[in-house]
Formats: C-alpha cells, sequence, structure tokens
C-alpha cells in the first residue's frame, strides 16, 4: 500500500455462530473504503452498518472502553490473539497496520473454558470465578492510609504493578496450544503476593486459584511462552515461576500442618 493511499478494500473472513450449541461457519464479506484512521473496531462498526441496512444480522462482537484498558474486547485475527501488533490490544490496532486487497480471518477466543455466545463474544467468566476464589486482601476497615505508612521495597513494588496492569482479556488462553489460563492466574497472584497486604492470604490465594483453575478446564502450562508474546501488557513469564515457587511453598506447608488445620488451609 502506498503512503498516499487513505483506504482499503478487504476481505472478511469471519466466523460465525449463533451459540455454544450450534455448528458454525466462516462467511466472508467484502469491505470497501476502510479509512487507514479507523480502529479495527471501527472497521467492524462500518461492517455491521452495512449488513444491518442489508437486512442482514450484524456480527457480534465484545466492546467497552476502546482505549485498551478494560479487557472487553478480543478476537483472533489471522492466528493472533488481539491482531499482529505486541502489546496491542484489538481495539486500538488501527486499519494502517494491514494491505488494500487483504483478506483477514477472525475467530473467537478457542478455549473450552471460553463457550462461544456468539459470533466472536466468548463466555469469560471464568477468569472471574479464579479472581473470586483468592484476588482480595485482609485490610483493616477505616480511612485510606498514608501512602508512605508501610514501605515496599521498589523492585518488588515495580514488579506487583507490573502484573497488576492485566486486564483479563483471555488472550494467554487463546494463544496457549493448551488453553491454560496459567499466566493470567499467576499475574493475580503475584501482584497480590508481593505487598505486605497481600501476603496474609498468600497461601490460601494460590491454592484456591490455581485449584479453580483447573475446575474450569483450562489446560496445564508447558511454557511455551506463547502467552507472554500474545498479551497486550506484556505480563512476562517470569509471574508462572513466582506462582510455581508460591504453591509448591503452600502444597508443602500444608502437609506440615495437622490435618484439622490443613483442612482449613
Amino acid at each position: 500500500m502506498s503512503e498516499n493511499q487513505k483506504n482499503l478494500n478487504l476481505n472478511l473472513k469471519i466466523w460465525r455462530q449463533a451459540g455454544n450449541s450450534e455448528k458454525g461457519v466462516f462467511e466472508t464479506y467484502p469491505i470497501k473504503n476502510v479509512s487507514t484512521e479507523a480502529s479495527f473496531l471501527e472497521m467492524m462498526d462500518q461492517l455491521n452498518e452495512e449488513l444491518i441496512g442489508q437486512k442482514k444480522d450484524p456480527v457480534a462482537f465484545d466492546h467497552d472502553c476502546r482505549e485498551g484498558i478494560c479487557g472487553t474486547c478480543g478476537f483472533v485475527i489471522d492466528g493472533s490473539a488481539h491482531g499482529p501488533l505486541k502489546k496491542t490490544t484489538v481495539c486500538q490496532l488501527h486499519m494502517r497496520n494491514f494491505e488494500d486487497g487483504a483478506t483477514l480471518t477472525l475467530e473467537p477466543w478457542r478455549a473450552e473454558a471460553f463457550p462461544v455466545i456468539k459470533d466472536l463474544v466468548v463466555d469469560r467468566s471464568a477468569l472471574d470465578r479464579i479472581i473470586s476464589a483468592g484476588g482480595y486482601i485482609s485490610v483493616d476497615a477505616g480511612s485510606a492510609p498514608d501512602g508512605n505508612t508501610i514501605s515496599i521495597p521498589k523492585p518488588d513494588a515495580d514488579e506487583a504493578f507490573d502484573n497488576a496492569t492485566c486486564i483479563g482479556c483471555g488472550a494467554c488462553v487463546a494463544s496457549c496450544k493448551n488453553a491454560s489460563a496459567m499466566l493470567f492466574t499467576s499475574a493475580k497472584v503475584t501482584h497480590l503476593g508481593l505487598l505486605p497486604q497481600g501476603q496474609i492470604e498468600q497461601s490460601e490465594r494460590v491454592l484456591n486459584m490455581v485449584a479453580q483453575h483447573d475446575i474450569e478446564g483450562f489446560g496445564s502450562c508447558t511454557t511455551t511462552g506463547a502467552c507472554e508474546a500474545a498479551c497486550p501488557k506484556g505480563i512476562s513469564l517470569a509471574a508462572i515461576s513466582n506462582l510455581n515457587r508460591d504453591l509448591l511453598k503452600a502444597q508443602l506447608t500444608a502437609k506440615s500442618l495437622p490435618s484439622s488445620q490443613s483442612d482449613v488451609v
């Protein structure tokens, strides 16, 4: 595409599926005069306006803030979760990154734990249930303490913040050959466990969240790194190493306790 070209003509090969119990198929839609300044989701809006004008069913896809911070959007573009750009959500992906005349294949996140609701929309509530299993801390009620009351080493604070940037979009699951959510789970375990406020439940948290991960039907982690490569926030595989360390420590601690106490843990 030349630098002077302002519009694209594309073919969109999109997965259409009425629901999880229905069979899905790819359908191809030509779309013309797409501005290179448009975001990918704005291009999808343009397609849906055309489909509605033709009395056809618009393509369902998740979106909310469209600023790359809420984790609501996400689907696979040409085999890559969120598309071809690193550390970019699909809502922040712009059409200037695609060639005129290209055929783009759009699919939902593929995972047993993410049943298809419709078209490109999947049910990601399994991630919410992992959070509910251990994503909390015990603190005294009352007004917020002064920011400098509790000293936290800067390396710990930085690592906690890096892991807290996880938006829970599910790209790590979609990119993993085992459909594992371990990068997501480890980011939540790590960012709370590194801070003093989160260490009270540290053992309980990692045991419960990993157990819920498995209950939801996510696969095992084999540390191929596909999750890190697909993560729009660049969460490191080091988080999984942190989780494995905390999990082993919690398991050993639980085994060393009397049965009445270990049942509580």
